[in-house]
């Protein structure tokens, strides 16, 4: 049985060991010559102020991960609301579950101060 998945694994392996090669030959040829109108952040034609490579603070980060994590559950709501009528109880009971595990998250991260901004 594991044999047929052989030519799954090969053609896993080839991709791995395509895009890593592609890469290593990208990191050989490629340019190298680093010029300061080119290492400037682009600011809609405007001249930039300050460095293009300033600190961000860890809220915007923070912010952007709840905001993943909390628009991914919308993924797993869209399937489930096409089709809960047919699911039956236990289907509910899964998703009022999920919901309720959302909510706990969400109101940890709350309580935490992770959506207050300073």
């Amino acid at each position: 049985m594991a044999i047929e998945f052989l030519p799954i694994a090969i053609l896993f392996v080839l991709a791995i060991a395509l895009a890593v090669f592609i890469v290593f030959l990208g990191s050989i040829f490629g340019p190298k010559r680093y010029i300061n109108t080119k290492m400037m952040p682009y600011e809609s034609g405007m001249t930039p102020i300050g460095p293009g490579t300033r600190r961000m603070n860890v809220r915007f980060y923070l912010i952007a991960v709840l905001f993943i994590l909390f628009d991914i559950e919308v993924i797993f709501f869209l399937p489930w609301a096409v089709v809960f009528r047919s699911l039956g109880l236990f289907a509910l009971i899964e998703m009022l579950v999920f919901i309720g595990i959302l909510l706990v998250g969400y109101v940890y991260a709350w309580k935490k101060g992770a959506l207050e901004w300073e």
